[in-house]
């Protein structure tokens, strides 16, 4: 069975983990990435904020303009510790998120978007209400080149082939152990008006021989 690593570079260098395995931190299971306008209470290094905290630093939208969110957070549980994922977002940047096989795969891995951790539905606002392409949540398969600013990815909800990302651009299943590569965002269209508290769960999705 091959197993799979998913790493966050938490540093400015844009380089690979096989060179600077020191600027990634693994996630482990309780861990979770918050999205946010960033406040004095929620940066990097400060201990992971309450429901208070997090309200306070949301993004402020627009009725005009679709809005990127500013920062992006590992919360990094065992610590009680906010990362910032410095490299996130829609910028010229191909080493921030990265998926480490130990082995090959039977089919090739595709980052997805779900309501939550069944994987079965995509009704919630932010992964578009059941319509993928109005999904703020945004990604684009770095794995062999940097991507150029500001890059459009790939509206994340749901399977299928034009709502997820292919982390081996297209290539067909991993033969060897591999690090693949992605960045992500989270685009708020304009005109949004009712507040609401999304946990959507973001998987990678692969079978095993």
């Amino acid at each position: 069975m091959t197993n799979l690593i998913l790493r966050v570079n938490i540093t400015s260098t844009d380089d690979s983990y096989a060179n600077h395995p020191e600027n990634y931190i693994n996630l482990d299971d309780d861990d979770y990435l918050i999205f946010s306008g960033g406040s004095d209470a929620v940066k990097d290094g400060e201990d992971l904020p309450t429901e208070l905290e997090l309200n306070r630093a949301a993004t402020v939208v627009s009725a005009i303009d679709s809005v990127e969110v500013a920062k992006y957070f590992l919360a990094d549980y065992s610590e009680n510790l906010l990362r910032e994922i410095i490299n996130a977002g829609l910028v010229a940047k191909r080493y921030v998120f990265a998926a480490s096989f130990d082995g090959a795969t039977a089919t090739e891995p595709t980052l997805e978007a779900w309501d939550d951790d069944d994987c079965d539905t995509y009704i919630l606002t932010c992964l578009g209400a059941g319509t993928p392409n109005l999904s703020w949540y945004k990604a684009i398969v770095t794995t062999y080149s940097t991507p150029s600013a500001p890059w459009a990815g790939v509206s994340l909800a749901g399977s299928g082939t034009s709502n997820v990302v292919y982390l081996n651009a297209t290539n067909g299943p991993l033969t060897v152990a591999t690090d693949l590569y992605f960045n992500f965002a989270v685009v708020i269209p304009a005109g949004v008006s009712t507040p609401e508290a999304n946990t959507p769960c973001l998987a990678i999705v692969y079978a095993t021989n």
